[in-house]
């Protein structure tokens, strides 16, 4: 263990934050999603897991190491209820509190059908998949800058 670093992060989700660069985008999704195959075509190539965590508090303890992206409108995207584009379920807004906590301000988060959403997530730099049970668990996060002082 280290100070000031959320127990819940295992050294290889450091590892893979550390590697990331703004702009680059990781994403967190319940056991539903299908992870491992998605995960296998991102820059990480492959799956990490955050077993024992459930999406908000995987996300709080990721959070709480990057920053969102401030040059985009919507740095978080989450996934569409199938057949519902306007459907909300409970996660949206528990995820929505964590990411507005985090962050300290309020954060726009756009939608993506279901399909769109999985040719996303393969652009993306990892996946972390949590032991949420979903339904609809999967978001995709965009890394910010974070303003260093010099060396």
């Amino acid at each position: 263990m280290l100070k000031g670093i959320d127990q819940r992060l295992s050294a290889e989700v450091v590892h893979a934050l550390m590697l990331m660069g703004h702009g680059d985008s990781l994403v967190v999704c319940d056991v539903n999603h299908p992870a491992a195959t998605i995960a296998a075509q991102t820059t990480y190539g492959s799956l990490i897991d955050m077993a024992g965590c459930d999406i908000p508090a995987a996300t709080s303890a990721i959070l709480s190491l990057m920053p969102l992206d401030t040059f985009i409108p919507a740095p978080v995207a989450r996934m569409q209820v199938v057949g519902e584009p306007d459907g909300i379920v409970p996660i949206f807004e528990r995820m929505q509190t964590v990411i507005d906590k985090a962050e300290g301000r309020t954060v726009q988060m756009r939608s993506l059908e279901r399909f769109a959403f999985y040719a996303a997530a393969k652009e993306a730099f990892c996946i972390i998949r949590t032991s949420d049970s979903g339904p609809y668990g999967c978001f995709i996060l965009t890394k910010g800058v974070i303003d260093l002082p010099p060396i």
